[in-house]
């Protein structure tokens, strides 16, 4: 089980401002915020999501967890809203499983940022 996971931003005001809207909808929301140096954020009343200031970020693939397709769709909407890019609009992963449900942006640093959901969908 992760307790907690962190990536480095080129511009920690840029991406402090693209997370606090792209988790909204997850239910995330700013825990601490180091100036200049680091911010968390957290779901749950649990502090799990960290963003470093680095001069050369590195790349990074980070899944959160959705209560709901709907909620996918709402994390997509408002990264793309965020200035966020499309990297794969929400729908059925089936190459990992049949009820596997993604969305994928990239963030302003290149992260490749997902909100999944593993739910059976009976529509």
């Amino acid at each position: 089980m992760i307790d907690h996971i962190g990536i480095t931003s080129s511009d920690l005001t840029r991406s402090k401002a693209f997370y606090e809207s792209a988790l909204a909808p997850l239910g995330y929301t700013v825990f601490k915020s180091y100036e200049g140096q680091a911010v968390g954020f957290w779901v749950d009343n649990k502090p799990d999501f960290w963003i470093g200031a680095g001069k050369d970020p590195k790349p990074a693939h980070v899944a959160f967890r959705a209560k709901g397709r709907a909620e996918v769709k709402a994390f997509y909407d408002a990264a793309i809203a965020a200035g966020g890019k499309d990297n794969g609009p929400p729908g059925v992963r089936a190459h990992y499983h049949q009820d596997y449900y993604g969305a994928f942006v990239t963030d302003p640093d290149g992260h490749n940022i997902e909100a999944v959901c593993h739910e059976s969908y009976l529509g």
